[in-house]
């Protein structure tokens, strides 16, 4: 039985690869279940989104039971303006395209037969928050880090514990339910030194509009930070919904990415490699390290002789970045031992029975992929909540070994110490330890997204108030 008016849930996410992962992957959970979904985000990105993945805009494909289609908007910037870069313009620019651009296309789907039932937001962008309240649409939000993480901010918006500042920028942290933190290890953005303290002032704005959105959603399970979540629903009810990649069996397509390059293809490299044999190497999207550290990471693979898969993004020029340059005769040492690609279909290859390590920079996605994938982690965290991440993988999960305690350190690491990290990671009594944590955690992601898991439970009963609210709305038109 069809709904008429169809549920129409429209999707607003900010312009980051980071983001627009988790987001995607939510909307295609969300229509498998029956649900109209519009995942729009900016224009800028939208180009290479659609020319990656040959994405067509406004034309609905389908997903399960659903429909999911894409509707970018101009970001007020034009072409390659370098002014992206500035996040201190950038982040109030958006917000003002945005808010222009919501309320009209809103109008439109309502002429056109399908009316907006529910917007969703995610991190950076609490206007929209704020668009939904005036246009009375519902407004969820979908927390695209760790519910630790997620804790961490409340608490801080709320000032219940001391937190690092200008007069004491080392004090600990400690919170209920969490080890303690020392100060380079809360998100960076919250610290009094950090670079882009644009971005904790928007996540902070998120936390500020907590009560204009009905739900939190977040791209975690419950088995994972089963007491943090117990500990943070006291005060602001978090739903676990993830690993949001992770599909359950007879799952929604997987061919609807968001993936704004077009991956390499490794996997037949890594068909030929024996099993548990491979150092797989990327820093996300953004993460940029400093030319020193890229040789020091070089000459430890050659040392320590290991394969490796080595994902080298082309660095964003907008940002004044230079291309790493590798040691001389560097690829032709290594030889058929180590391959190095621009860009890789990353759930693919932590999958793969070749992959006995994964050495990262600790973004939420990437570390969620990791414990979903029972492939153990060399955290090489950098900023923001990347410097949290490593210390739960390390300490909480036990599911890595640590090599870098983020840029506020501001040291390279050296190539002796990777080596031995490497090893540790790979040989020895410590190796099978991490090993056999990262099964736990696998095992207990695949239960969480199973039909009737925790997480397919907390994806219904949104589904359901959805409709609820949806329904209740549309009898007041009527």
């Amino acid at each position: 039985m069809r709904l008429d008016p169809p549920i129409h849930v429209f999707l607003v996410c900010f312009p980051a690869q980071g983001h627009i992962n988790p987001m995607l992957r939510l909307a295609k959970r969300l229509a498998a279940k029956g649900l109209l979904i519009t995942f729009s985000t900016t224009e800028y990105v939208g180009k290479d989104i659609r020319q990656a993945n040959n994405i067509t805009d406004y034309r609905p494909t389908p997903v399960g039971n659903g429909f999911i289609r894409f509707e970018f908007f101009e970001d007020g910037c034009v072409g390659d303006d370098p002014k992206r870069s500035d996040l201190n313009f950038y982040v109030p620019q958006l917000e003002h395209a945005g808010k222009e651009f919501l309320p009209k296309v809103v109008e439109k789907h309502k002429n056109e037969g399908r009316p907006v039932s529910c917007f969703v937001n995610n991190p950076f962008i609490p206007w929209v928050c704020d668009v939904a309240e005036e246009l009375r649409i519902p407004c969820a939000t979908l927390w695209v880090q760790s519910c630790a993480v997620f804790t961490v901010y409340y608490h801080y918006c709320h000032g219940t514990v001391p937190f690092p500042s200008e007069n004491d920028p080392t004090i600990d942290v400690q919170l209920p339910s969490f080890p303690l933190l020392k100060s380079d290890e809360i998100p960076s953005f919250l610290h009094p030194s950090s670079r882009y303290k644009i971005l904790g002032t928007a996540i902070l704005g998120q936390f500020k509009n907590l009560s204009k959105s009905f739900c939190v959603l977040a791209d975690t399970y419950q088995e994972l930070e089963h007491d943090i979540i117990e500990e943070i629903s006291k005060h602001c009810k978090v739903n676990p919904v993830g690993p949001l990649f992770k599909y359950p069996k007879a799952g929604p397509s997987s061919n609807i990415v968001g993936d704004m390059m077009v991956a390499d293809n490794c996997i037949d490299w890594l068909d030929s490699k024996p099993p548990g044999s491979v150092v797989y190497i990327s820093f996300g999207t953004i993460v940029y390290l400093k030319q020193e550290q890229v040789e020091e990471i070089a000459h430890a693979l050659l040392s320590s002789e290991v394969s490796f898969l080595w994902v080298m993004k082309p660095p964003d020029v907008a940002f004044g970045y230079n291309l790493h340059v590798l040691p001389d005769e560097f690829l032709e040492k290594v030889g058929i031992k180590g391959k190095l690609v621009q860009w890789s279909p990353q759930e693919q290859v932590l999958a793969h029975p070749s992959v006995a390590c994964f050495l990262t920079h600790c973004g939420w996605n990437s570390s969620v992929e990791a414990l979903t994938l029972g492939v153990p982690v060399l955290t090489f965290p950098q900023w923001g909540d990347q410097v949290t991440n490593a210390k739960f993988l390390v300490d909480v999960f036990g599911v890595g070994v640590r090599l870098s305690r983020g840029e506020a350190e501001n040291k390279v690491i050296g190539r002796d110490v990777i080596k031995k990290s490497l090893m540790e990671v790979m040989e020895g009594k410590k190796a099978v330890e991490l090993k056999q944590n990262s099964f736990k955690w696998k095992k207990a992601a695949e239960e969480a997204v199973a039909e009737g898991g925790s997480s397919d439970r907390n994806i219904l009963e949104f589904v359901e108030e959805i409709i609820k609210r949806s329904s209740s709305n549309y009898a007041h038109t009527i």
